[in-house]
């Protein structure tokens, strides 16, 4: 069984910053694709980054494009989502996830097998 807790989030100004990070447990993930989706209210959940296992190969939302970033150490278990140049829209739930066996670019939530509690990012104009 596979466990993902999410912290780091919080209340930002628009332009701010805030590091995400995700740590799992249970099995090693150092094989699978781990990545990040986020919901915001009355919407429905959006893929944002994904990275391969080795950190070699990363995959982006068009919206977040030049202001996330996504790593991973996988001696730690752990995927980070570096948020710069925050922006009222990107206020949601981020949920890390993990998928063992998909690819960079699978963009659908039914697609990943493991999910994190989510934690809430508030992006004030």
């Amino acid at each position: 069984q596979v466990q993902l807790v999410e912290s780091g989030g919080g209340l930002v100004q628009a332009g701010g910053s805030l590091r995400l990070s995700c740590v799992g447990s249970g099995r090693t993930l150092s094989s699978s694709i781990m990545g990040w989706f986020r919901q915001a209210p009355g919407k429905e959940r959006e893929f944002v980054a994904t990275i391969s296992w080795s950190g070699g190969r990363i995959f982006y939302t068009n919206s977040v494009k030049g202001r996330f970033t996504i790593s991973r150490d996988n001696a730690k278990n752990t995927v980070y989502l570096q948020m710069n140049s925050l922006k009222p829209e990107d206020t949601a739930i981020y949920y890390c996830v993990a998928n063992p066996a998909g690819s960079l670019y699978s963009l659908s939530p039914s697609e990943y097998n493991y999910w994190g509690q989510g934690t809430q990012v508030t992006v004030s104009s």
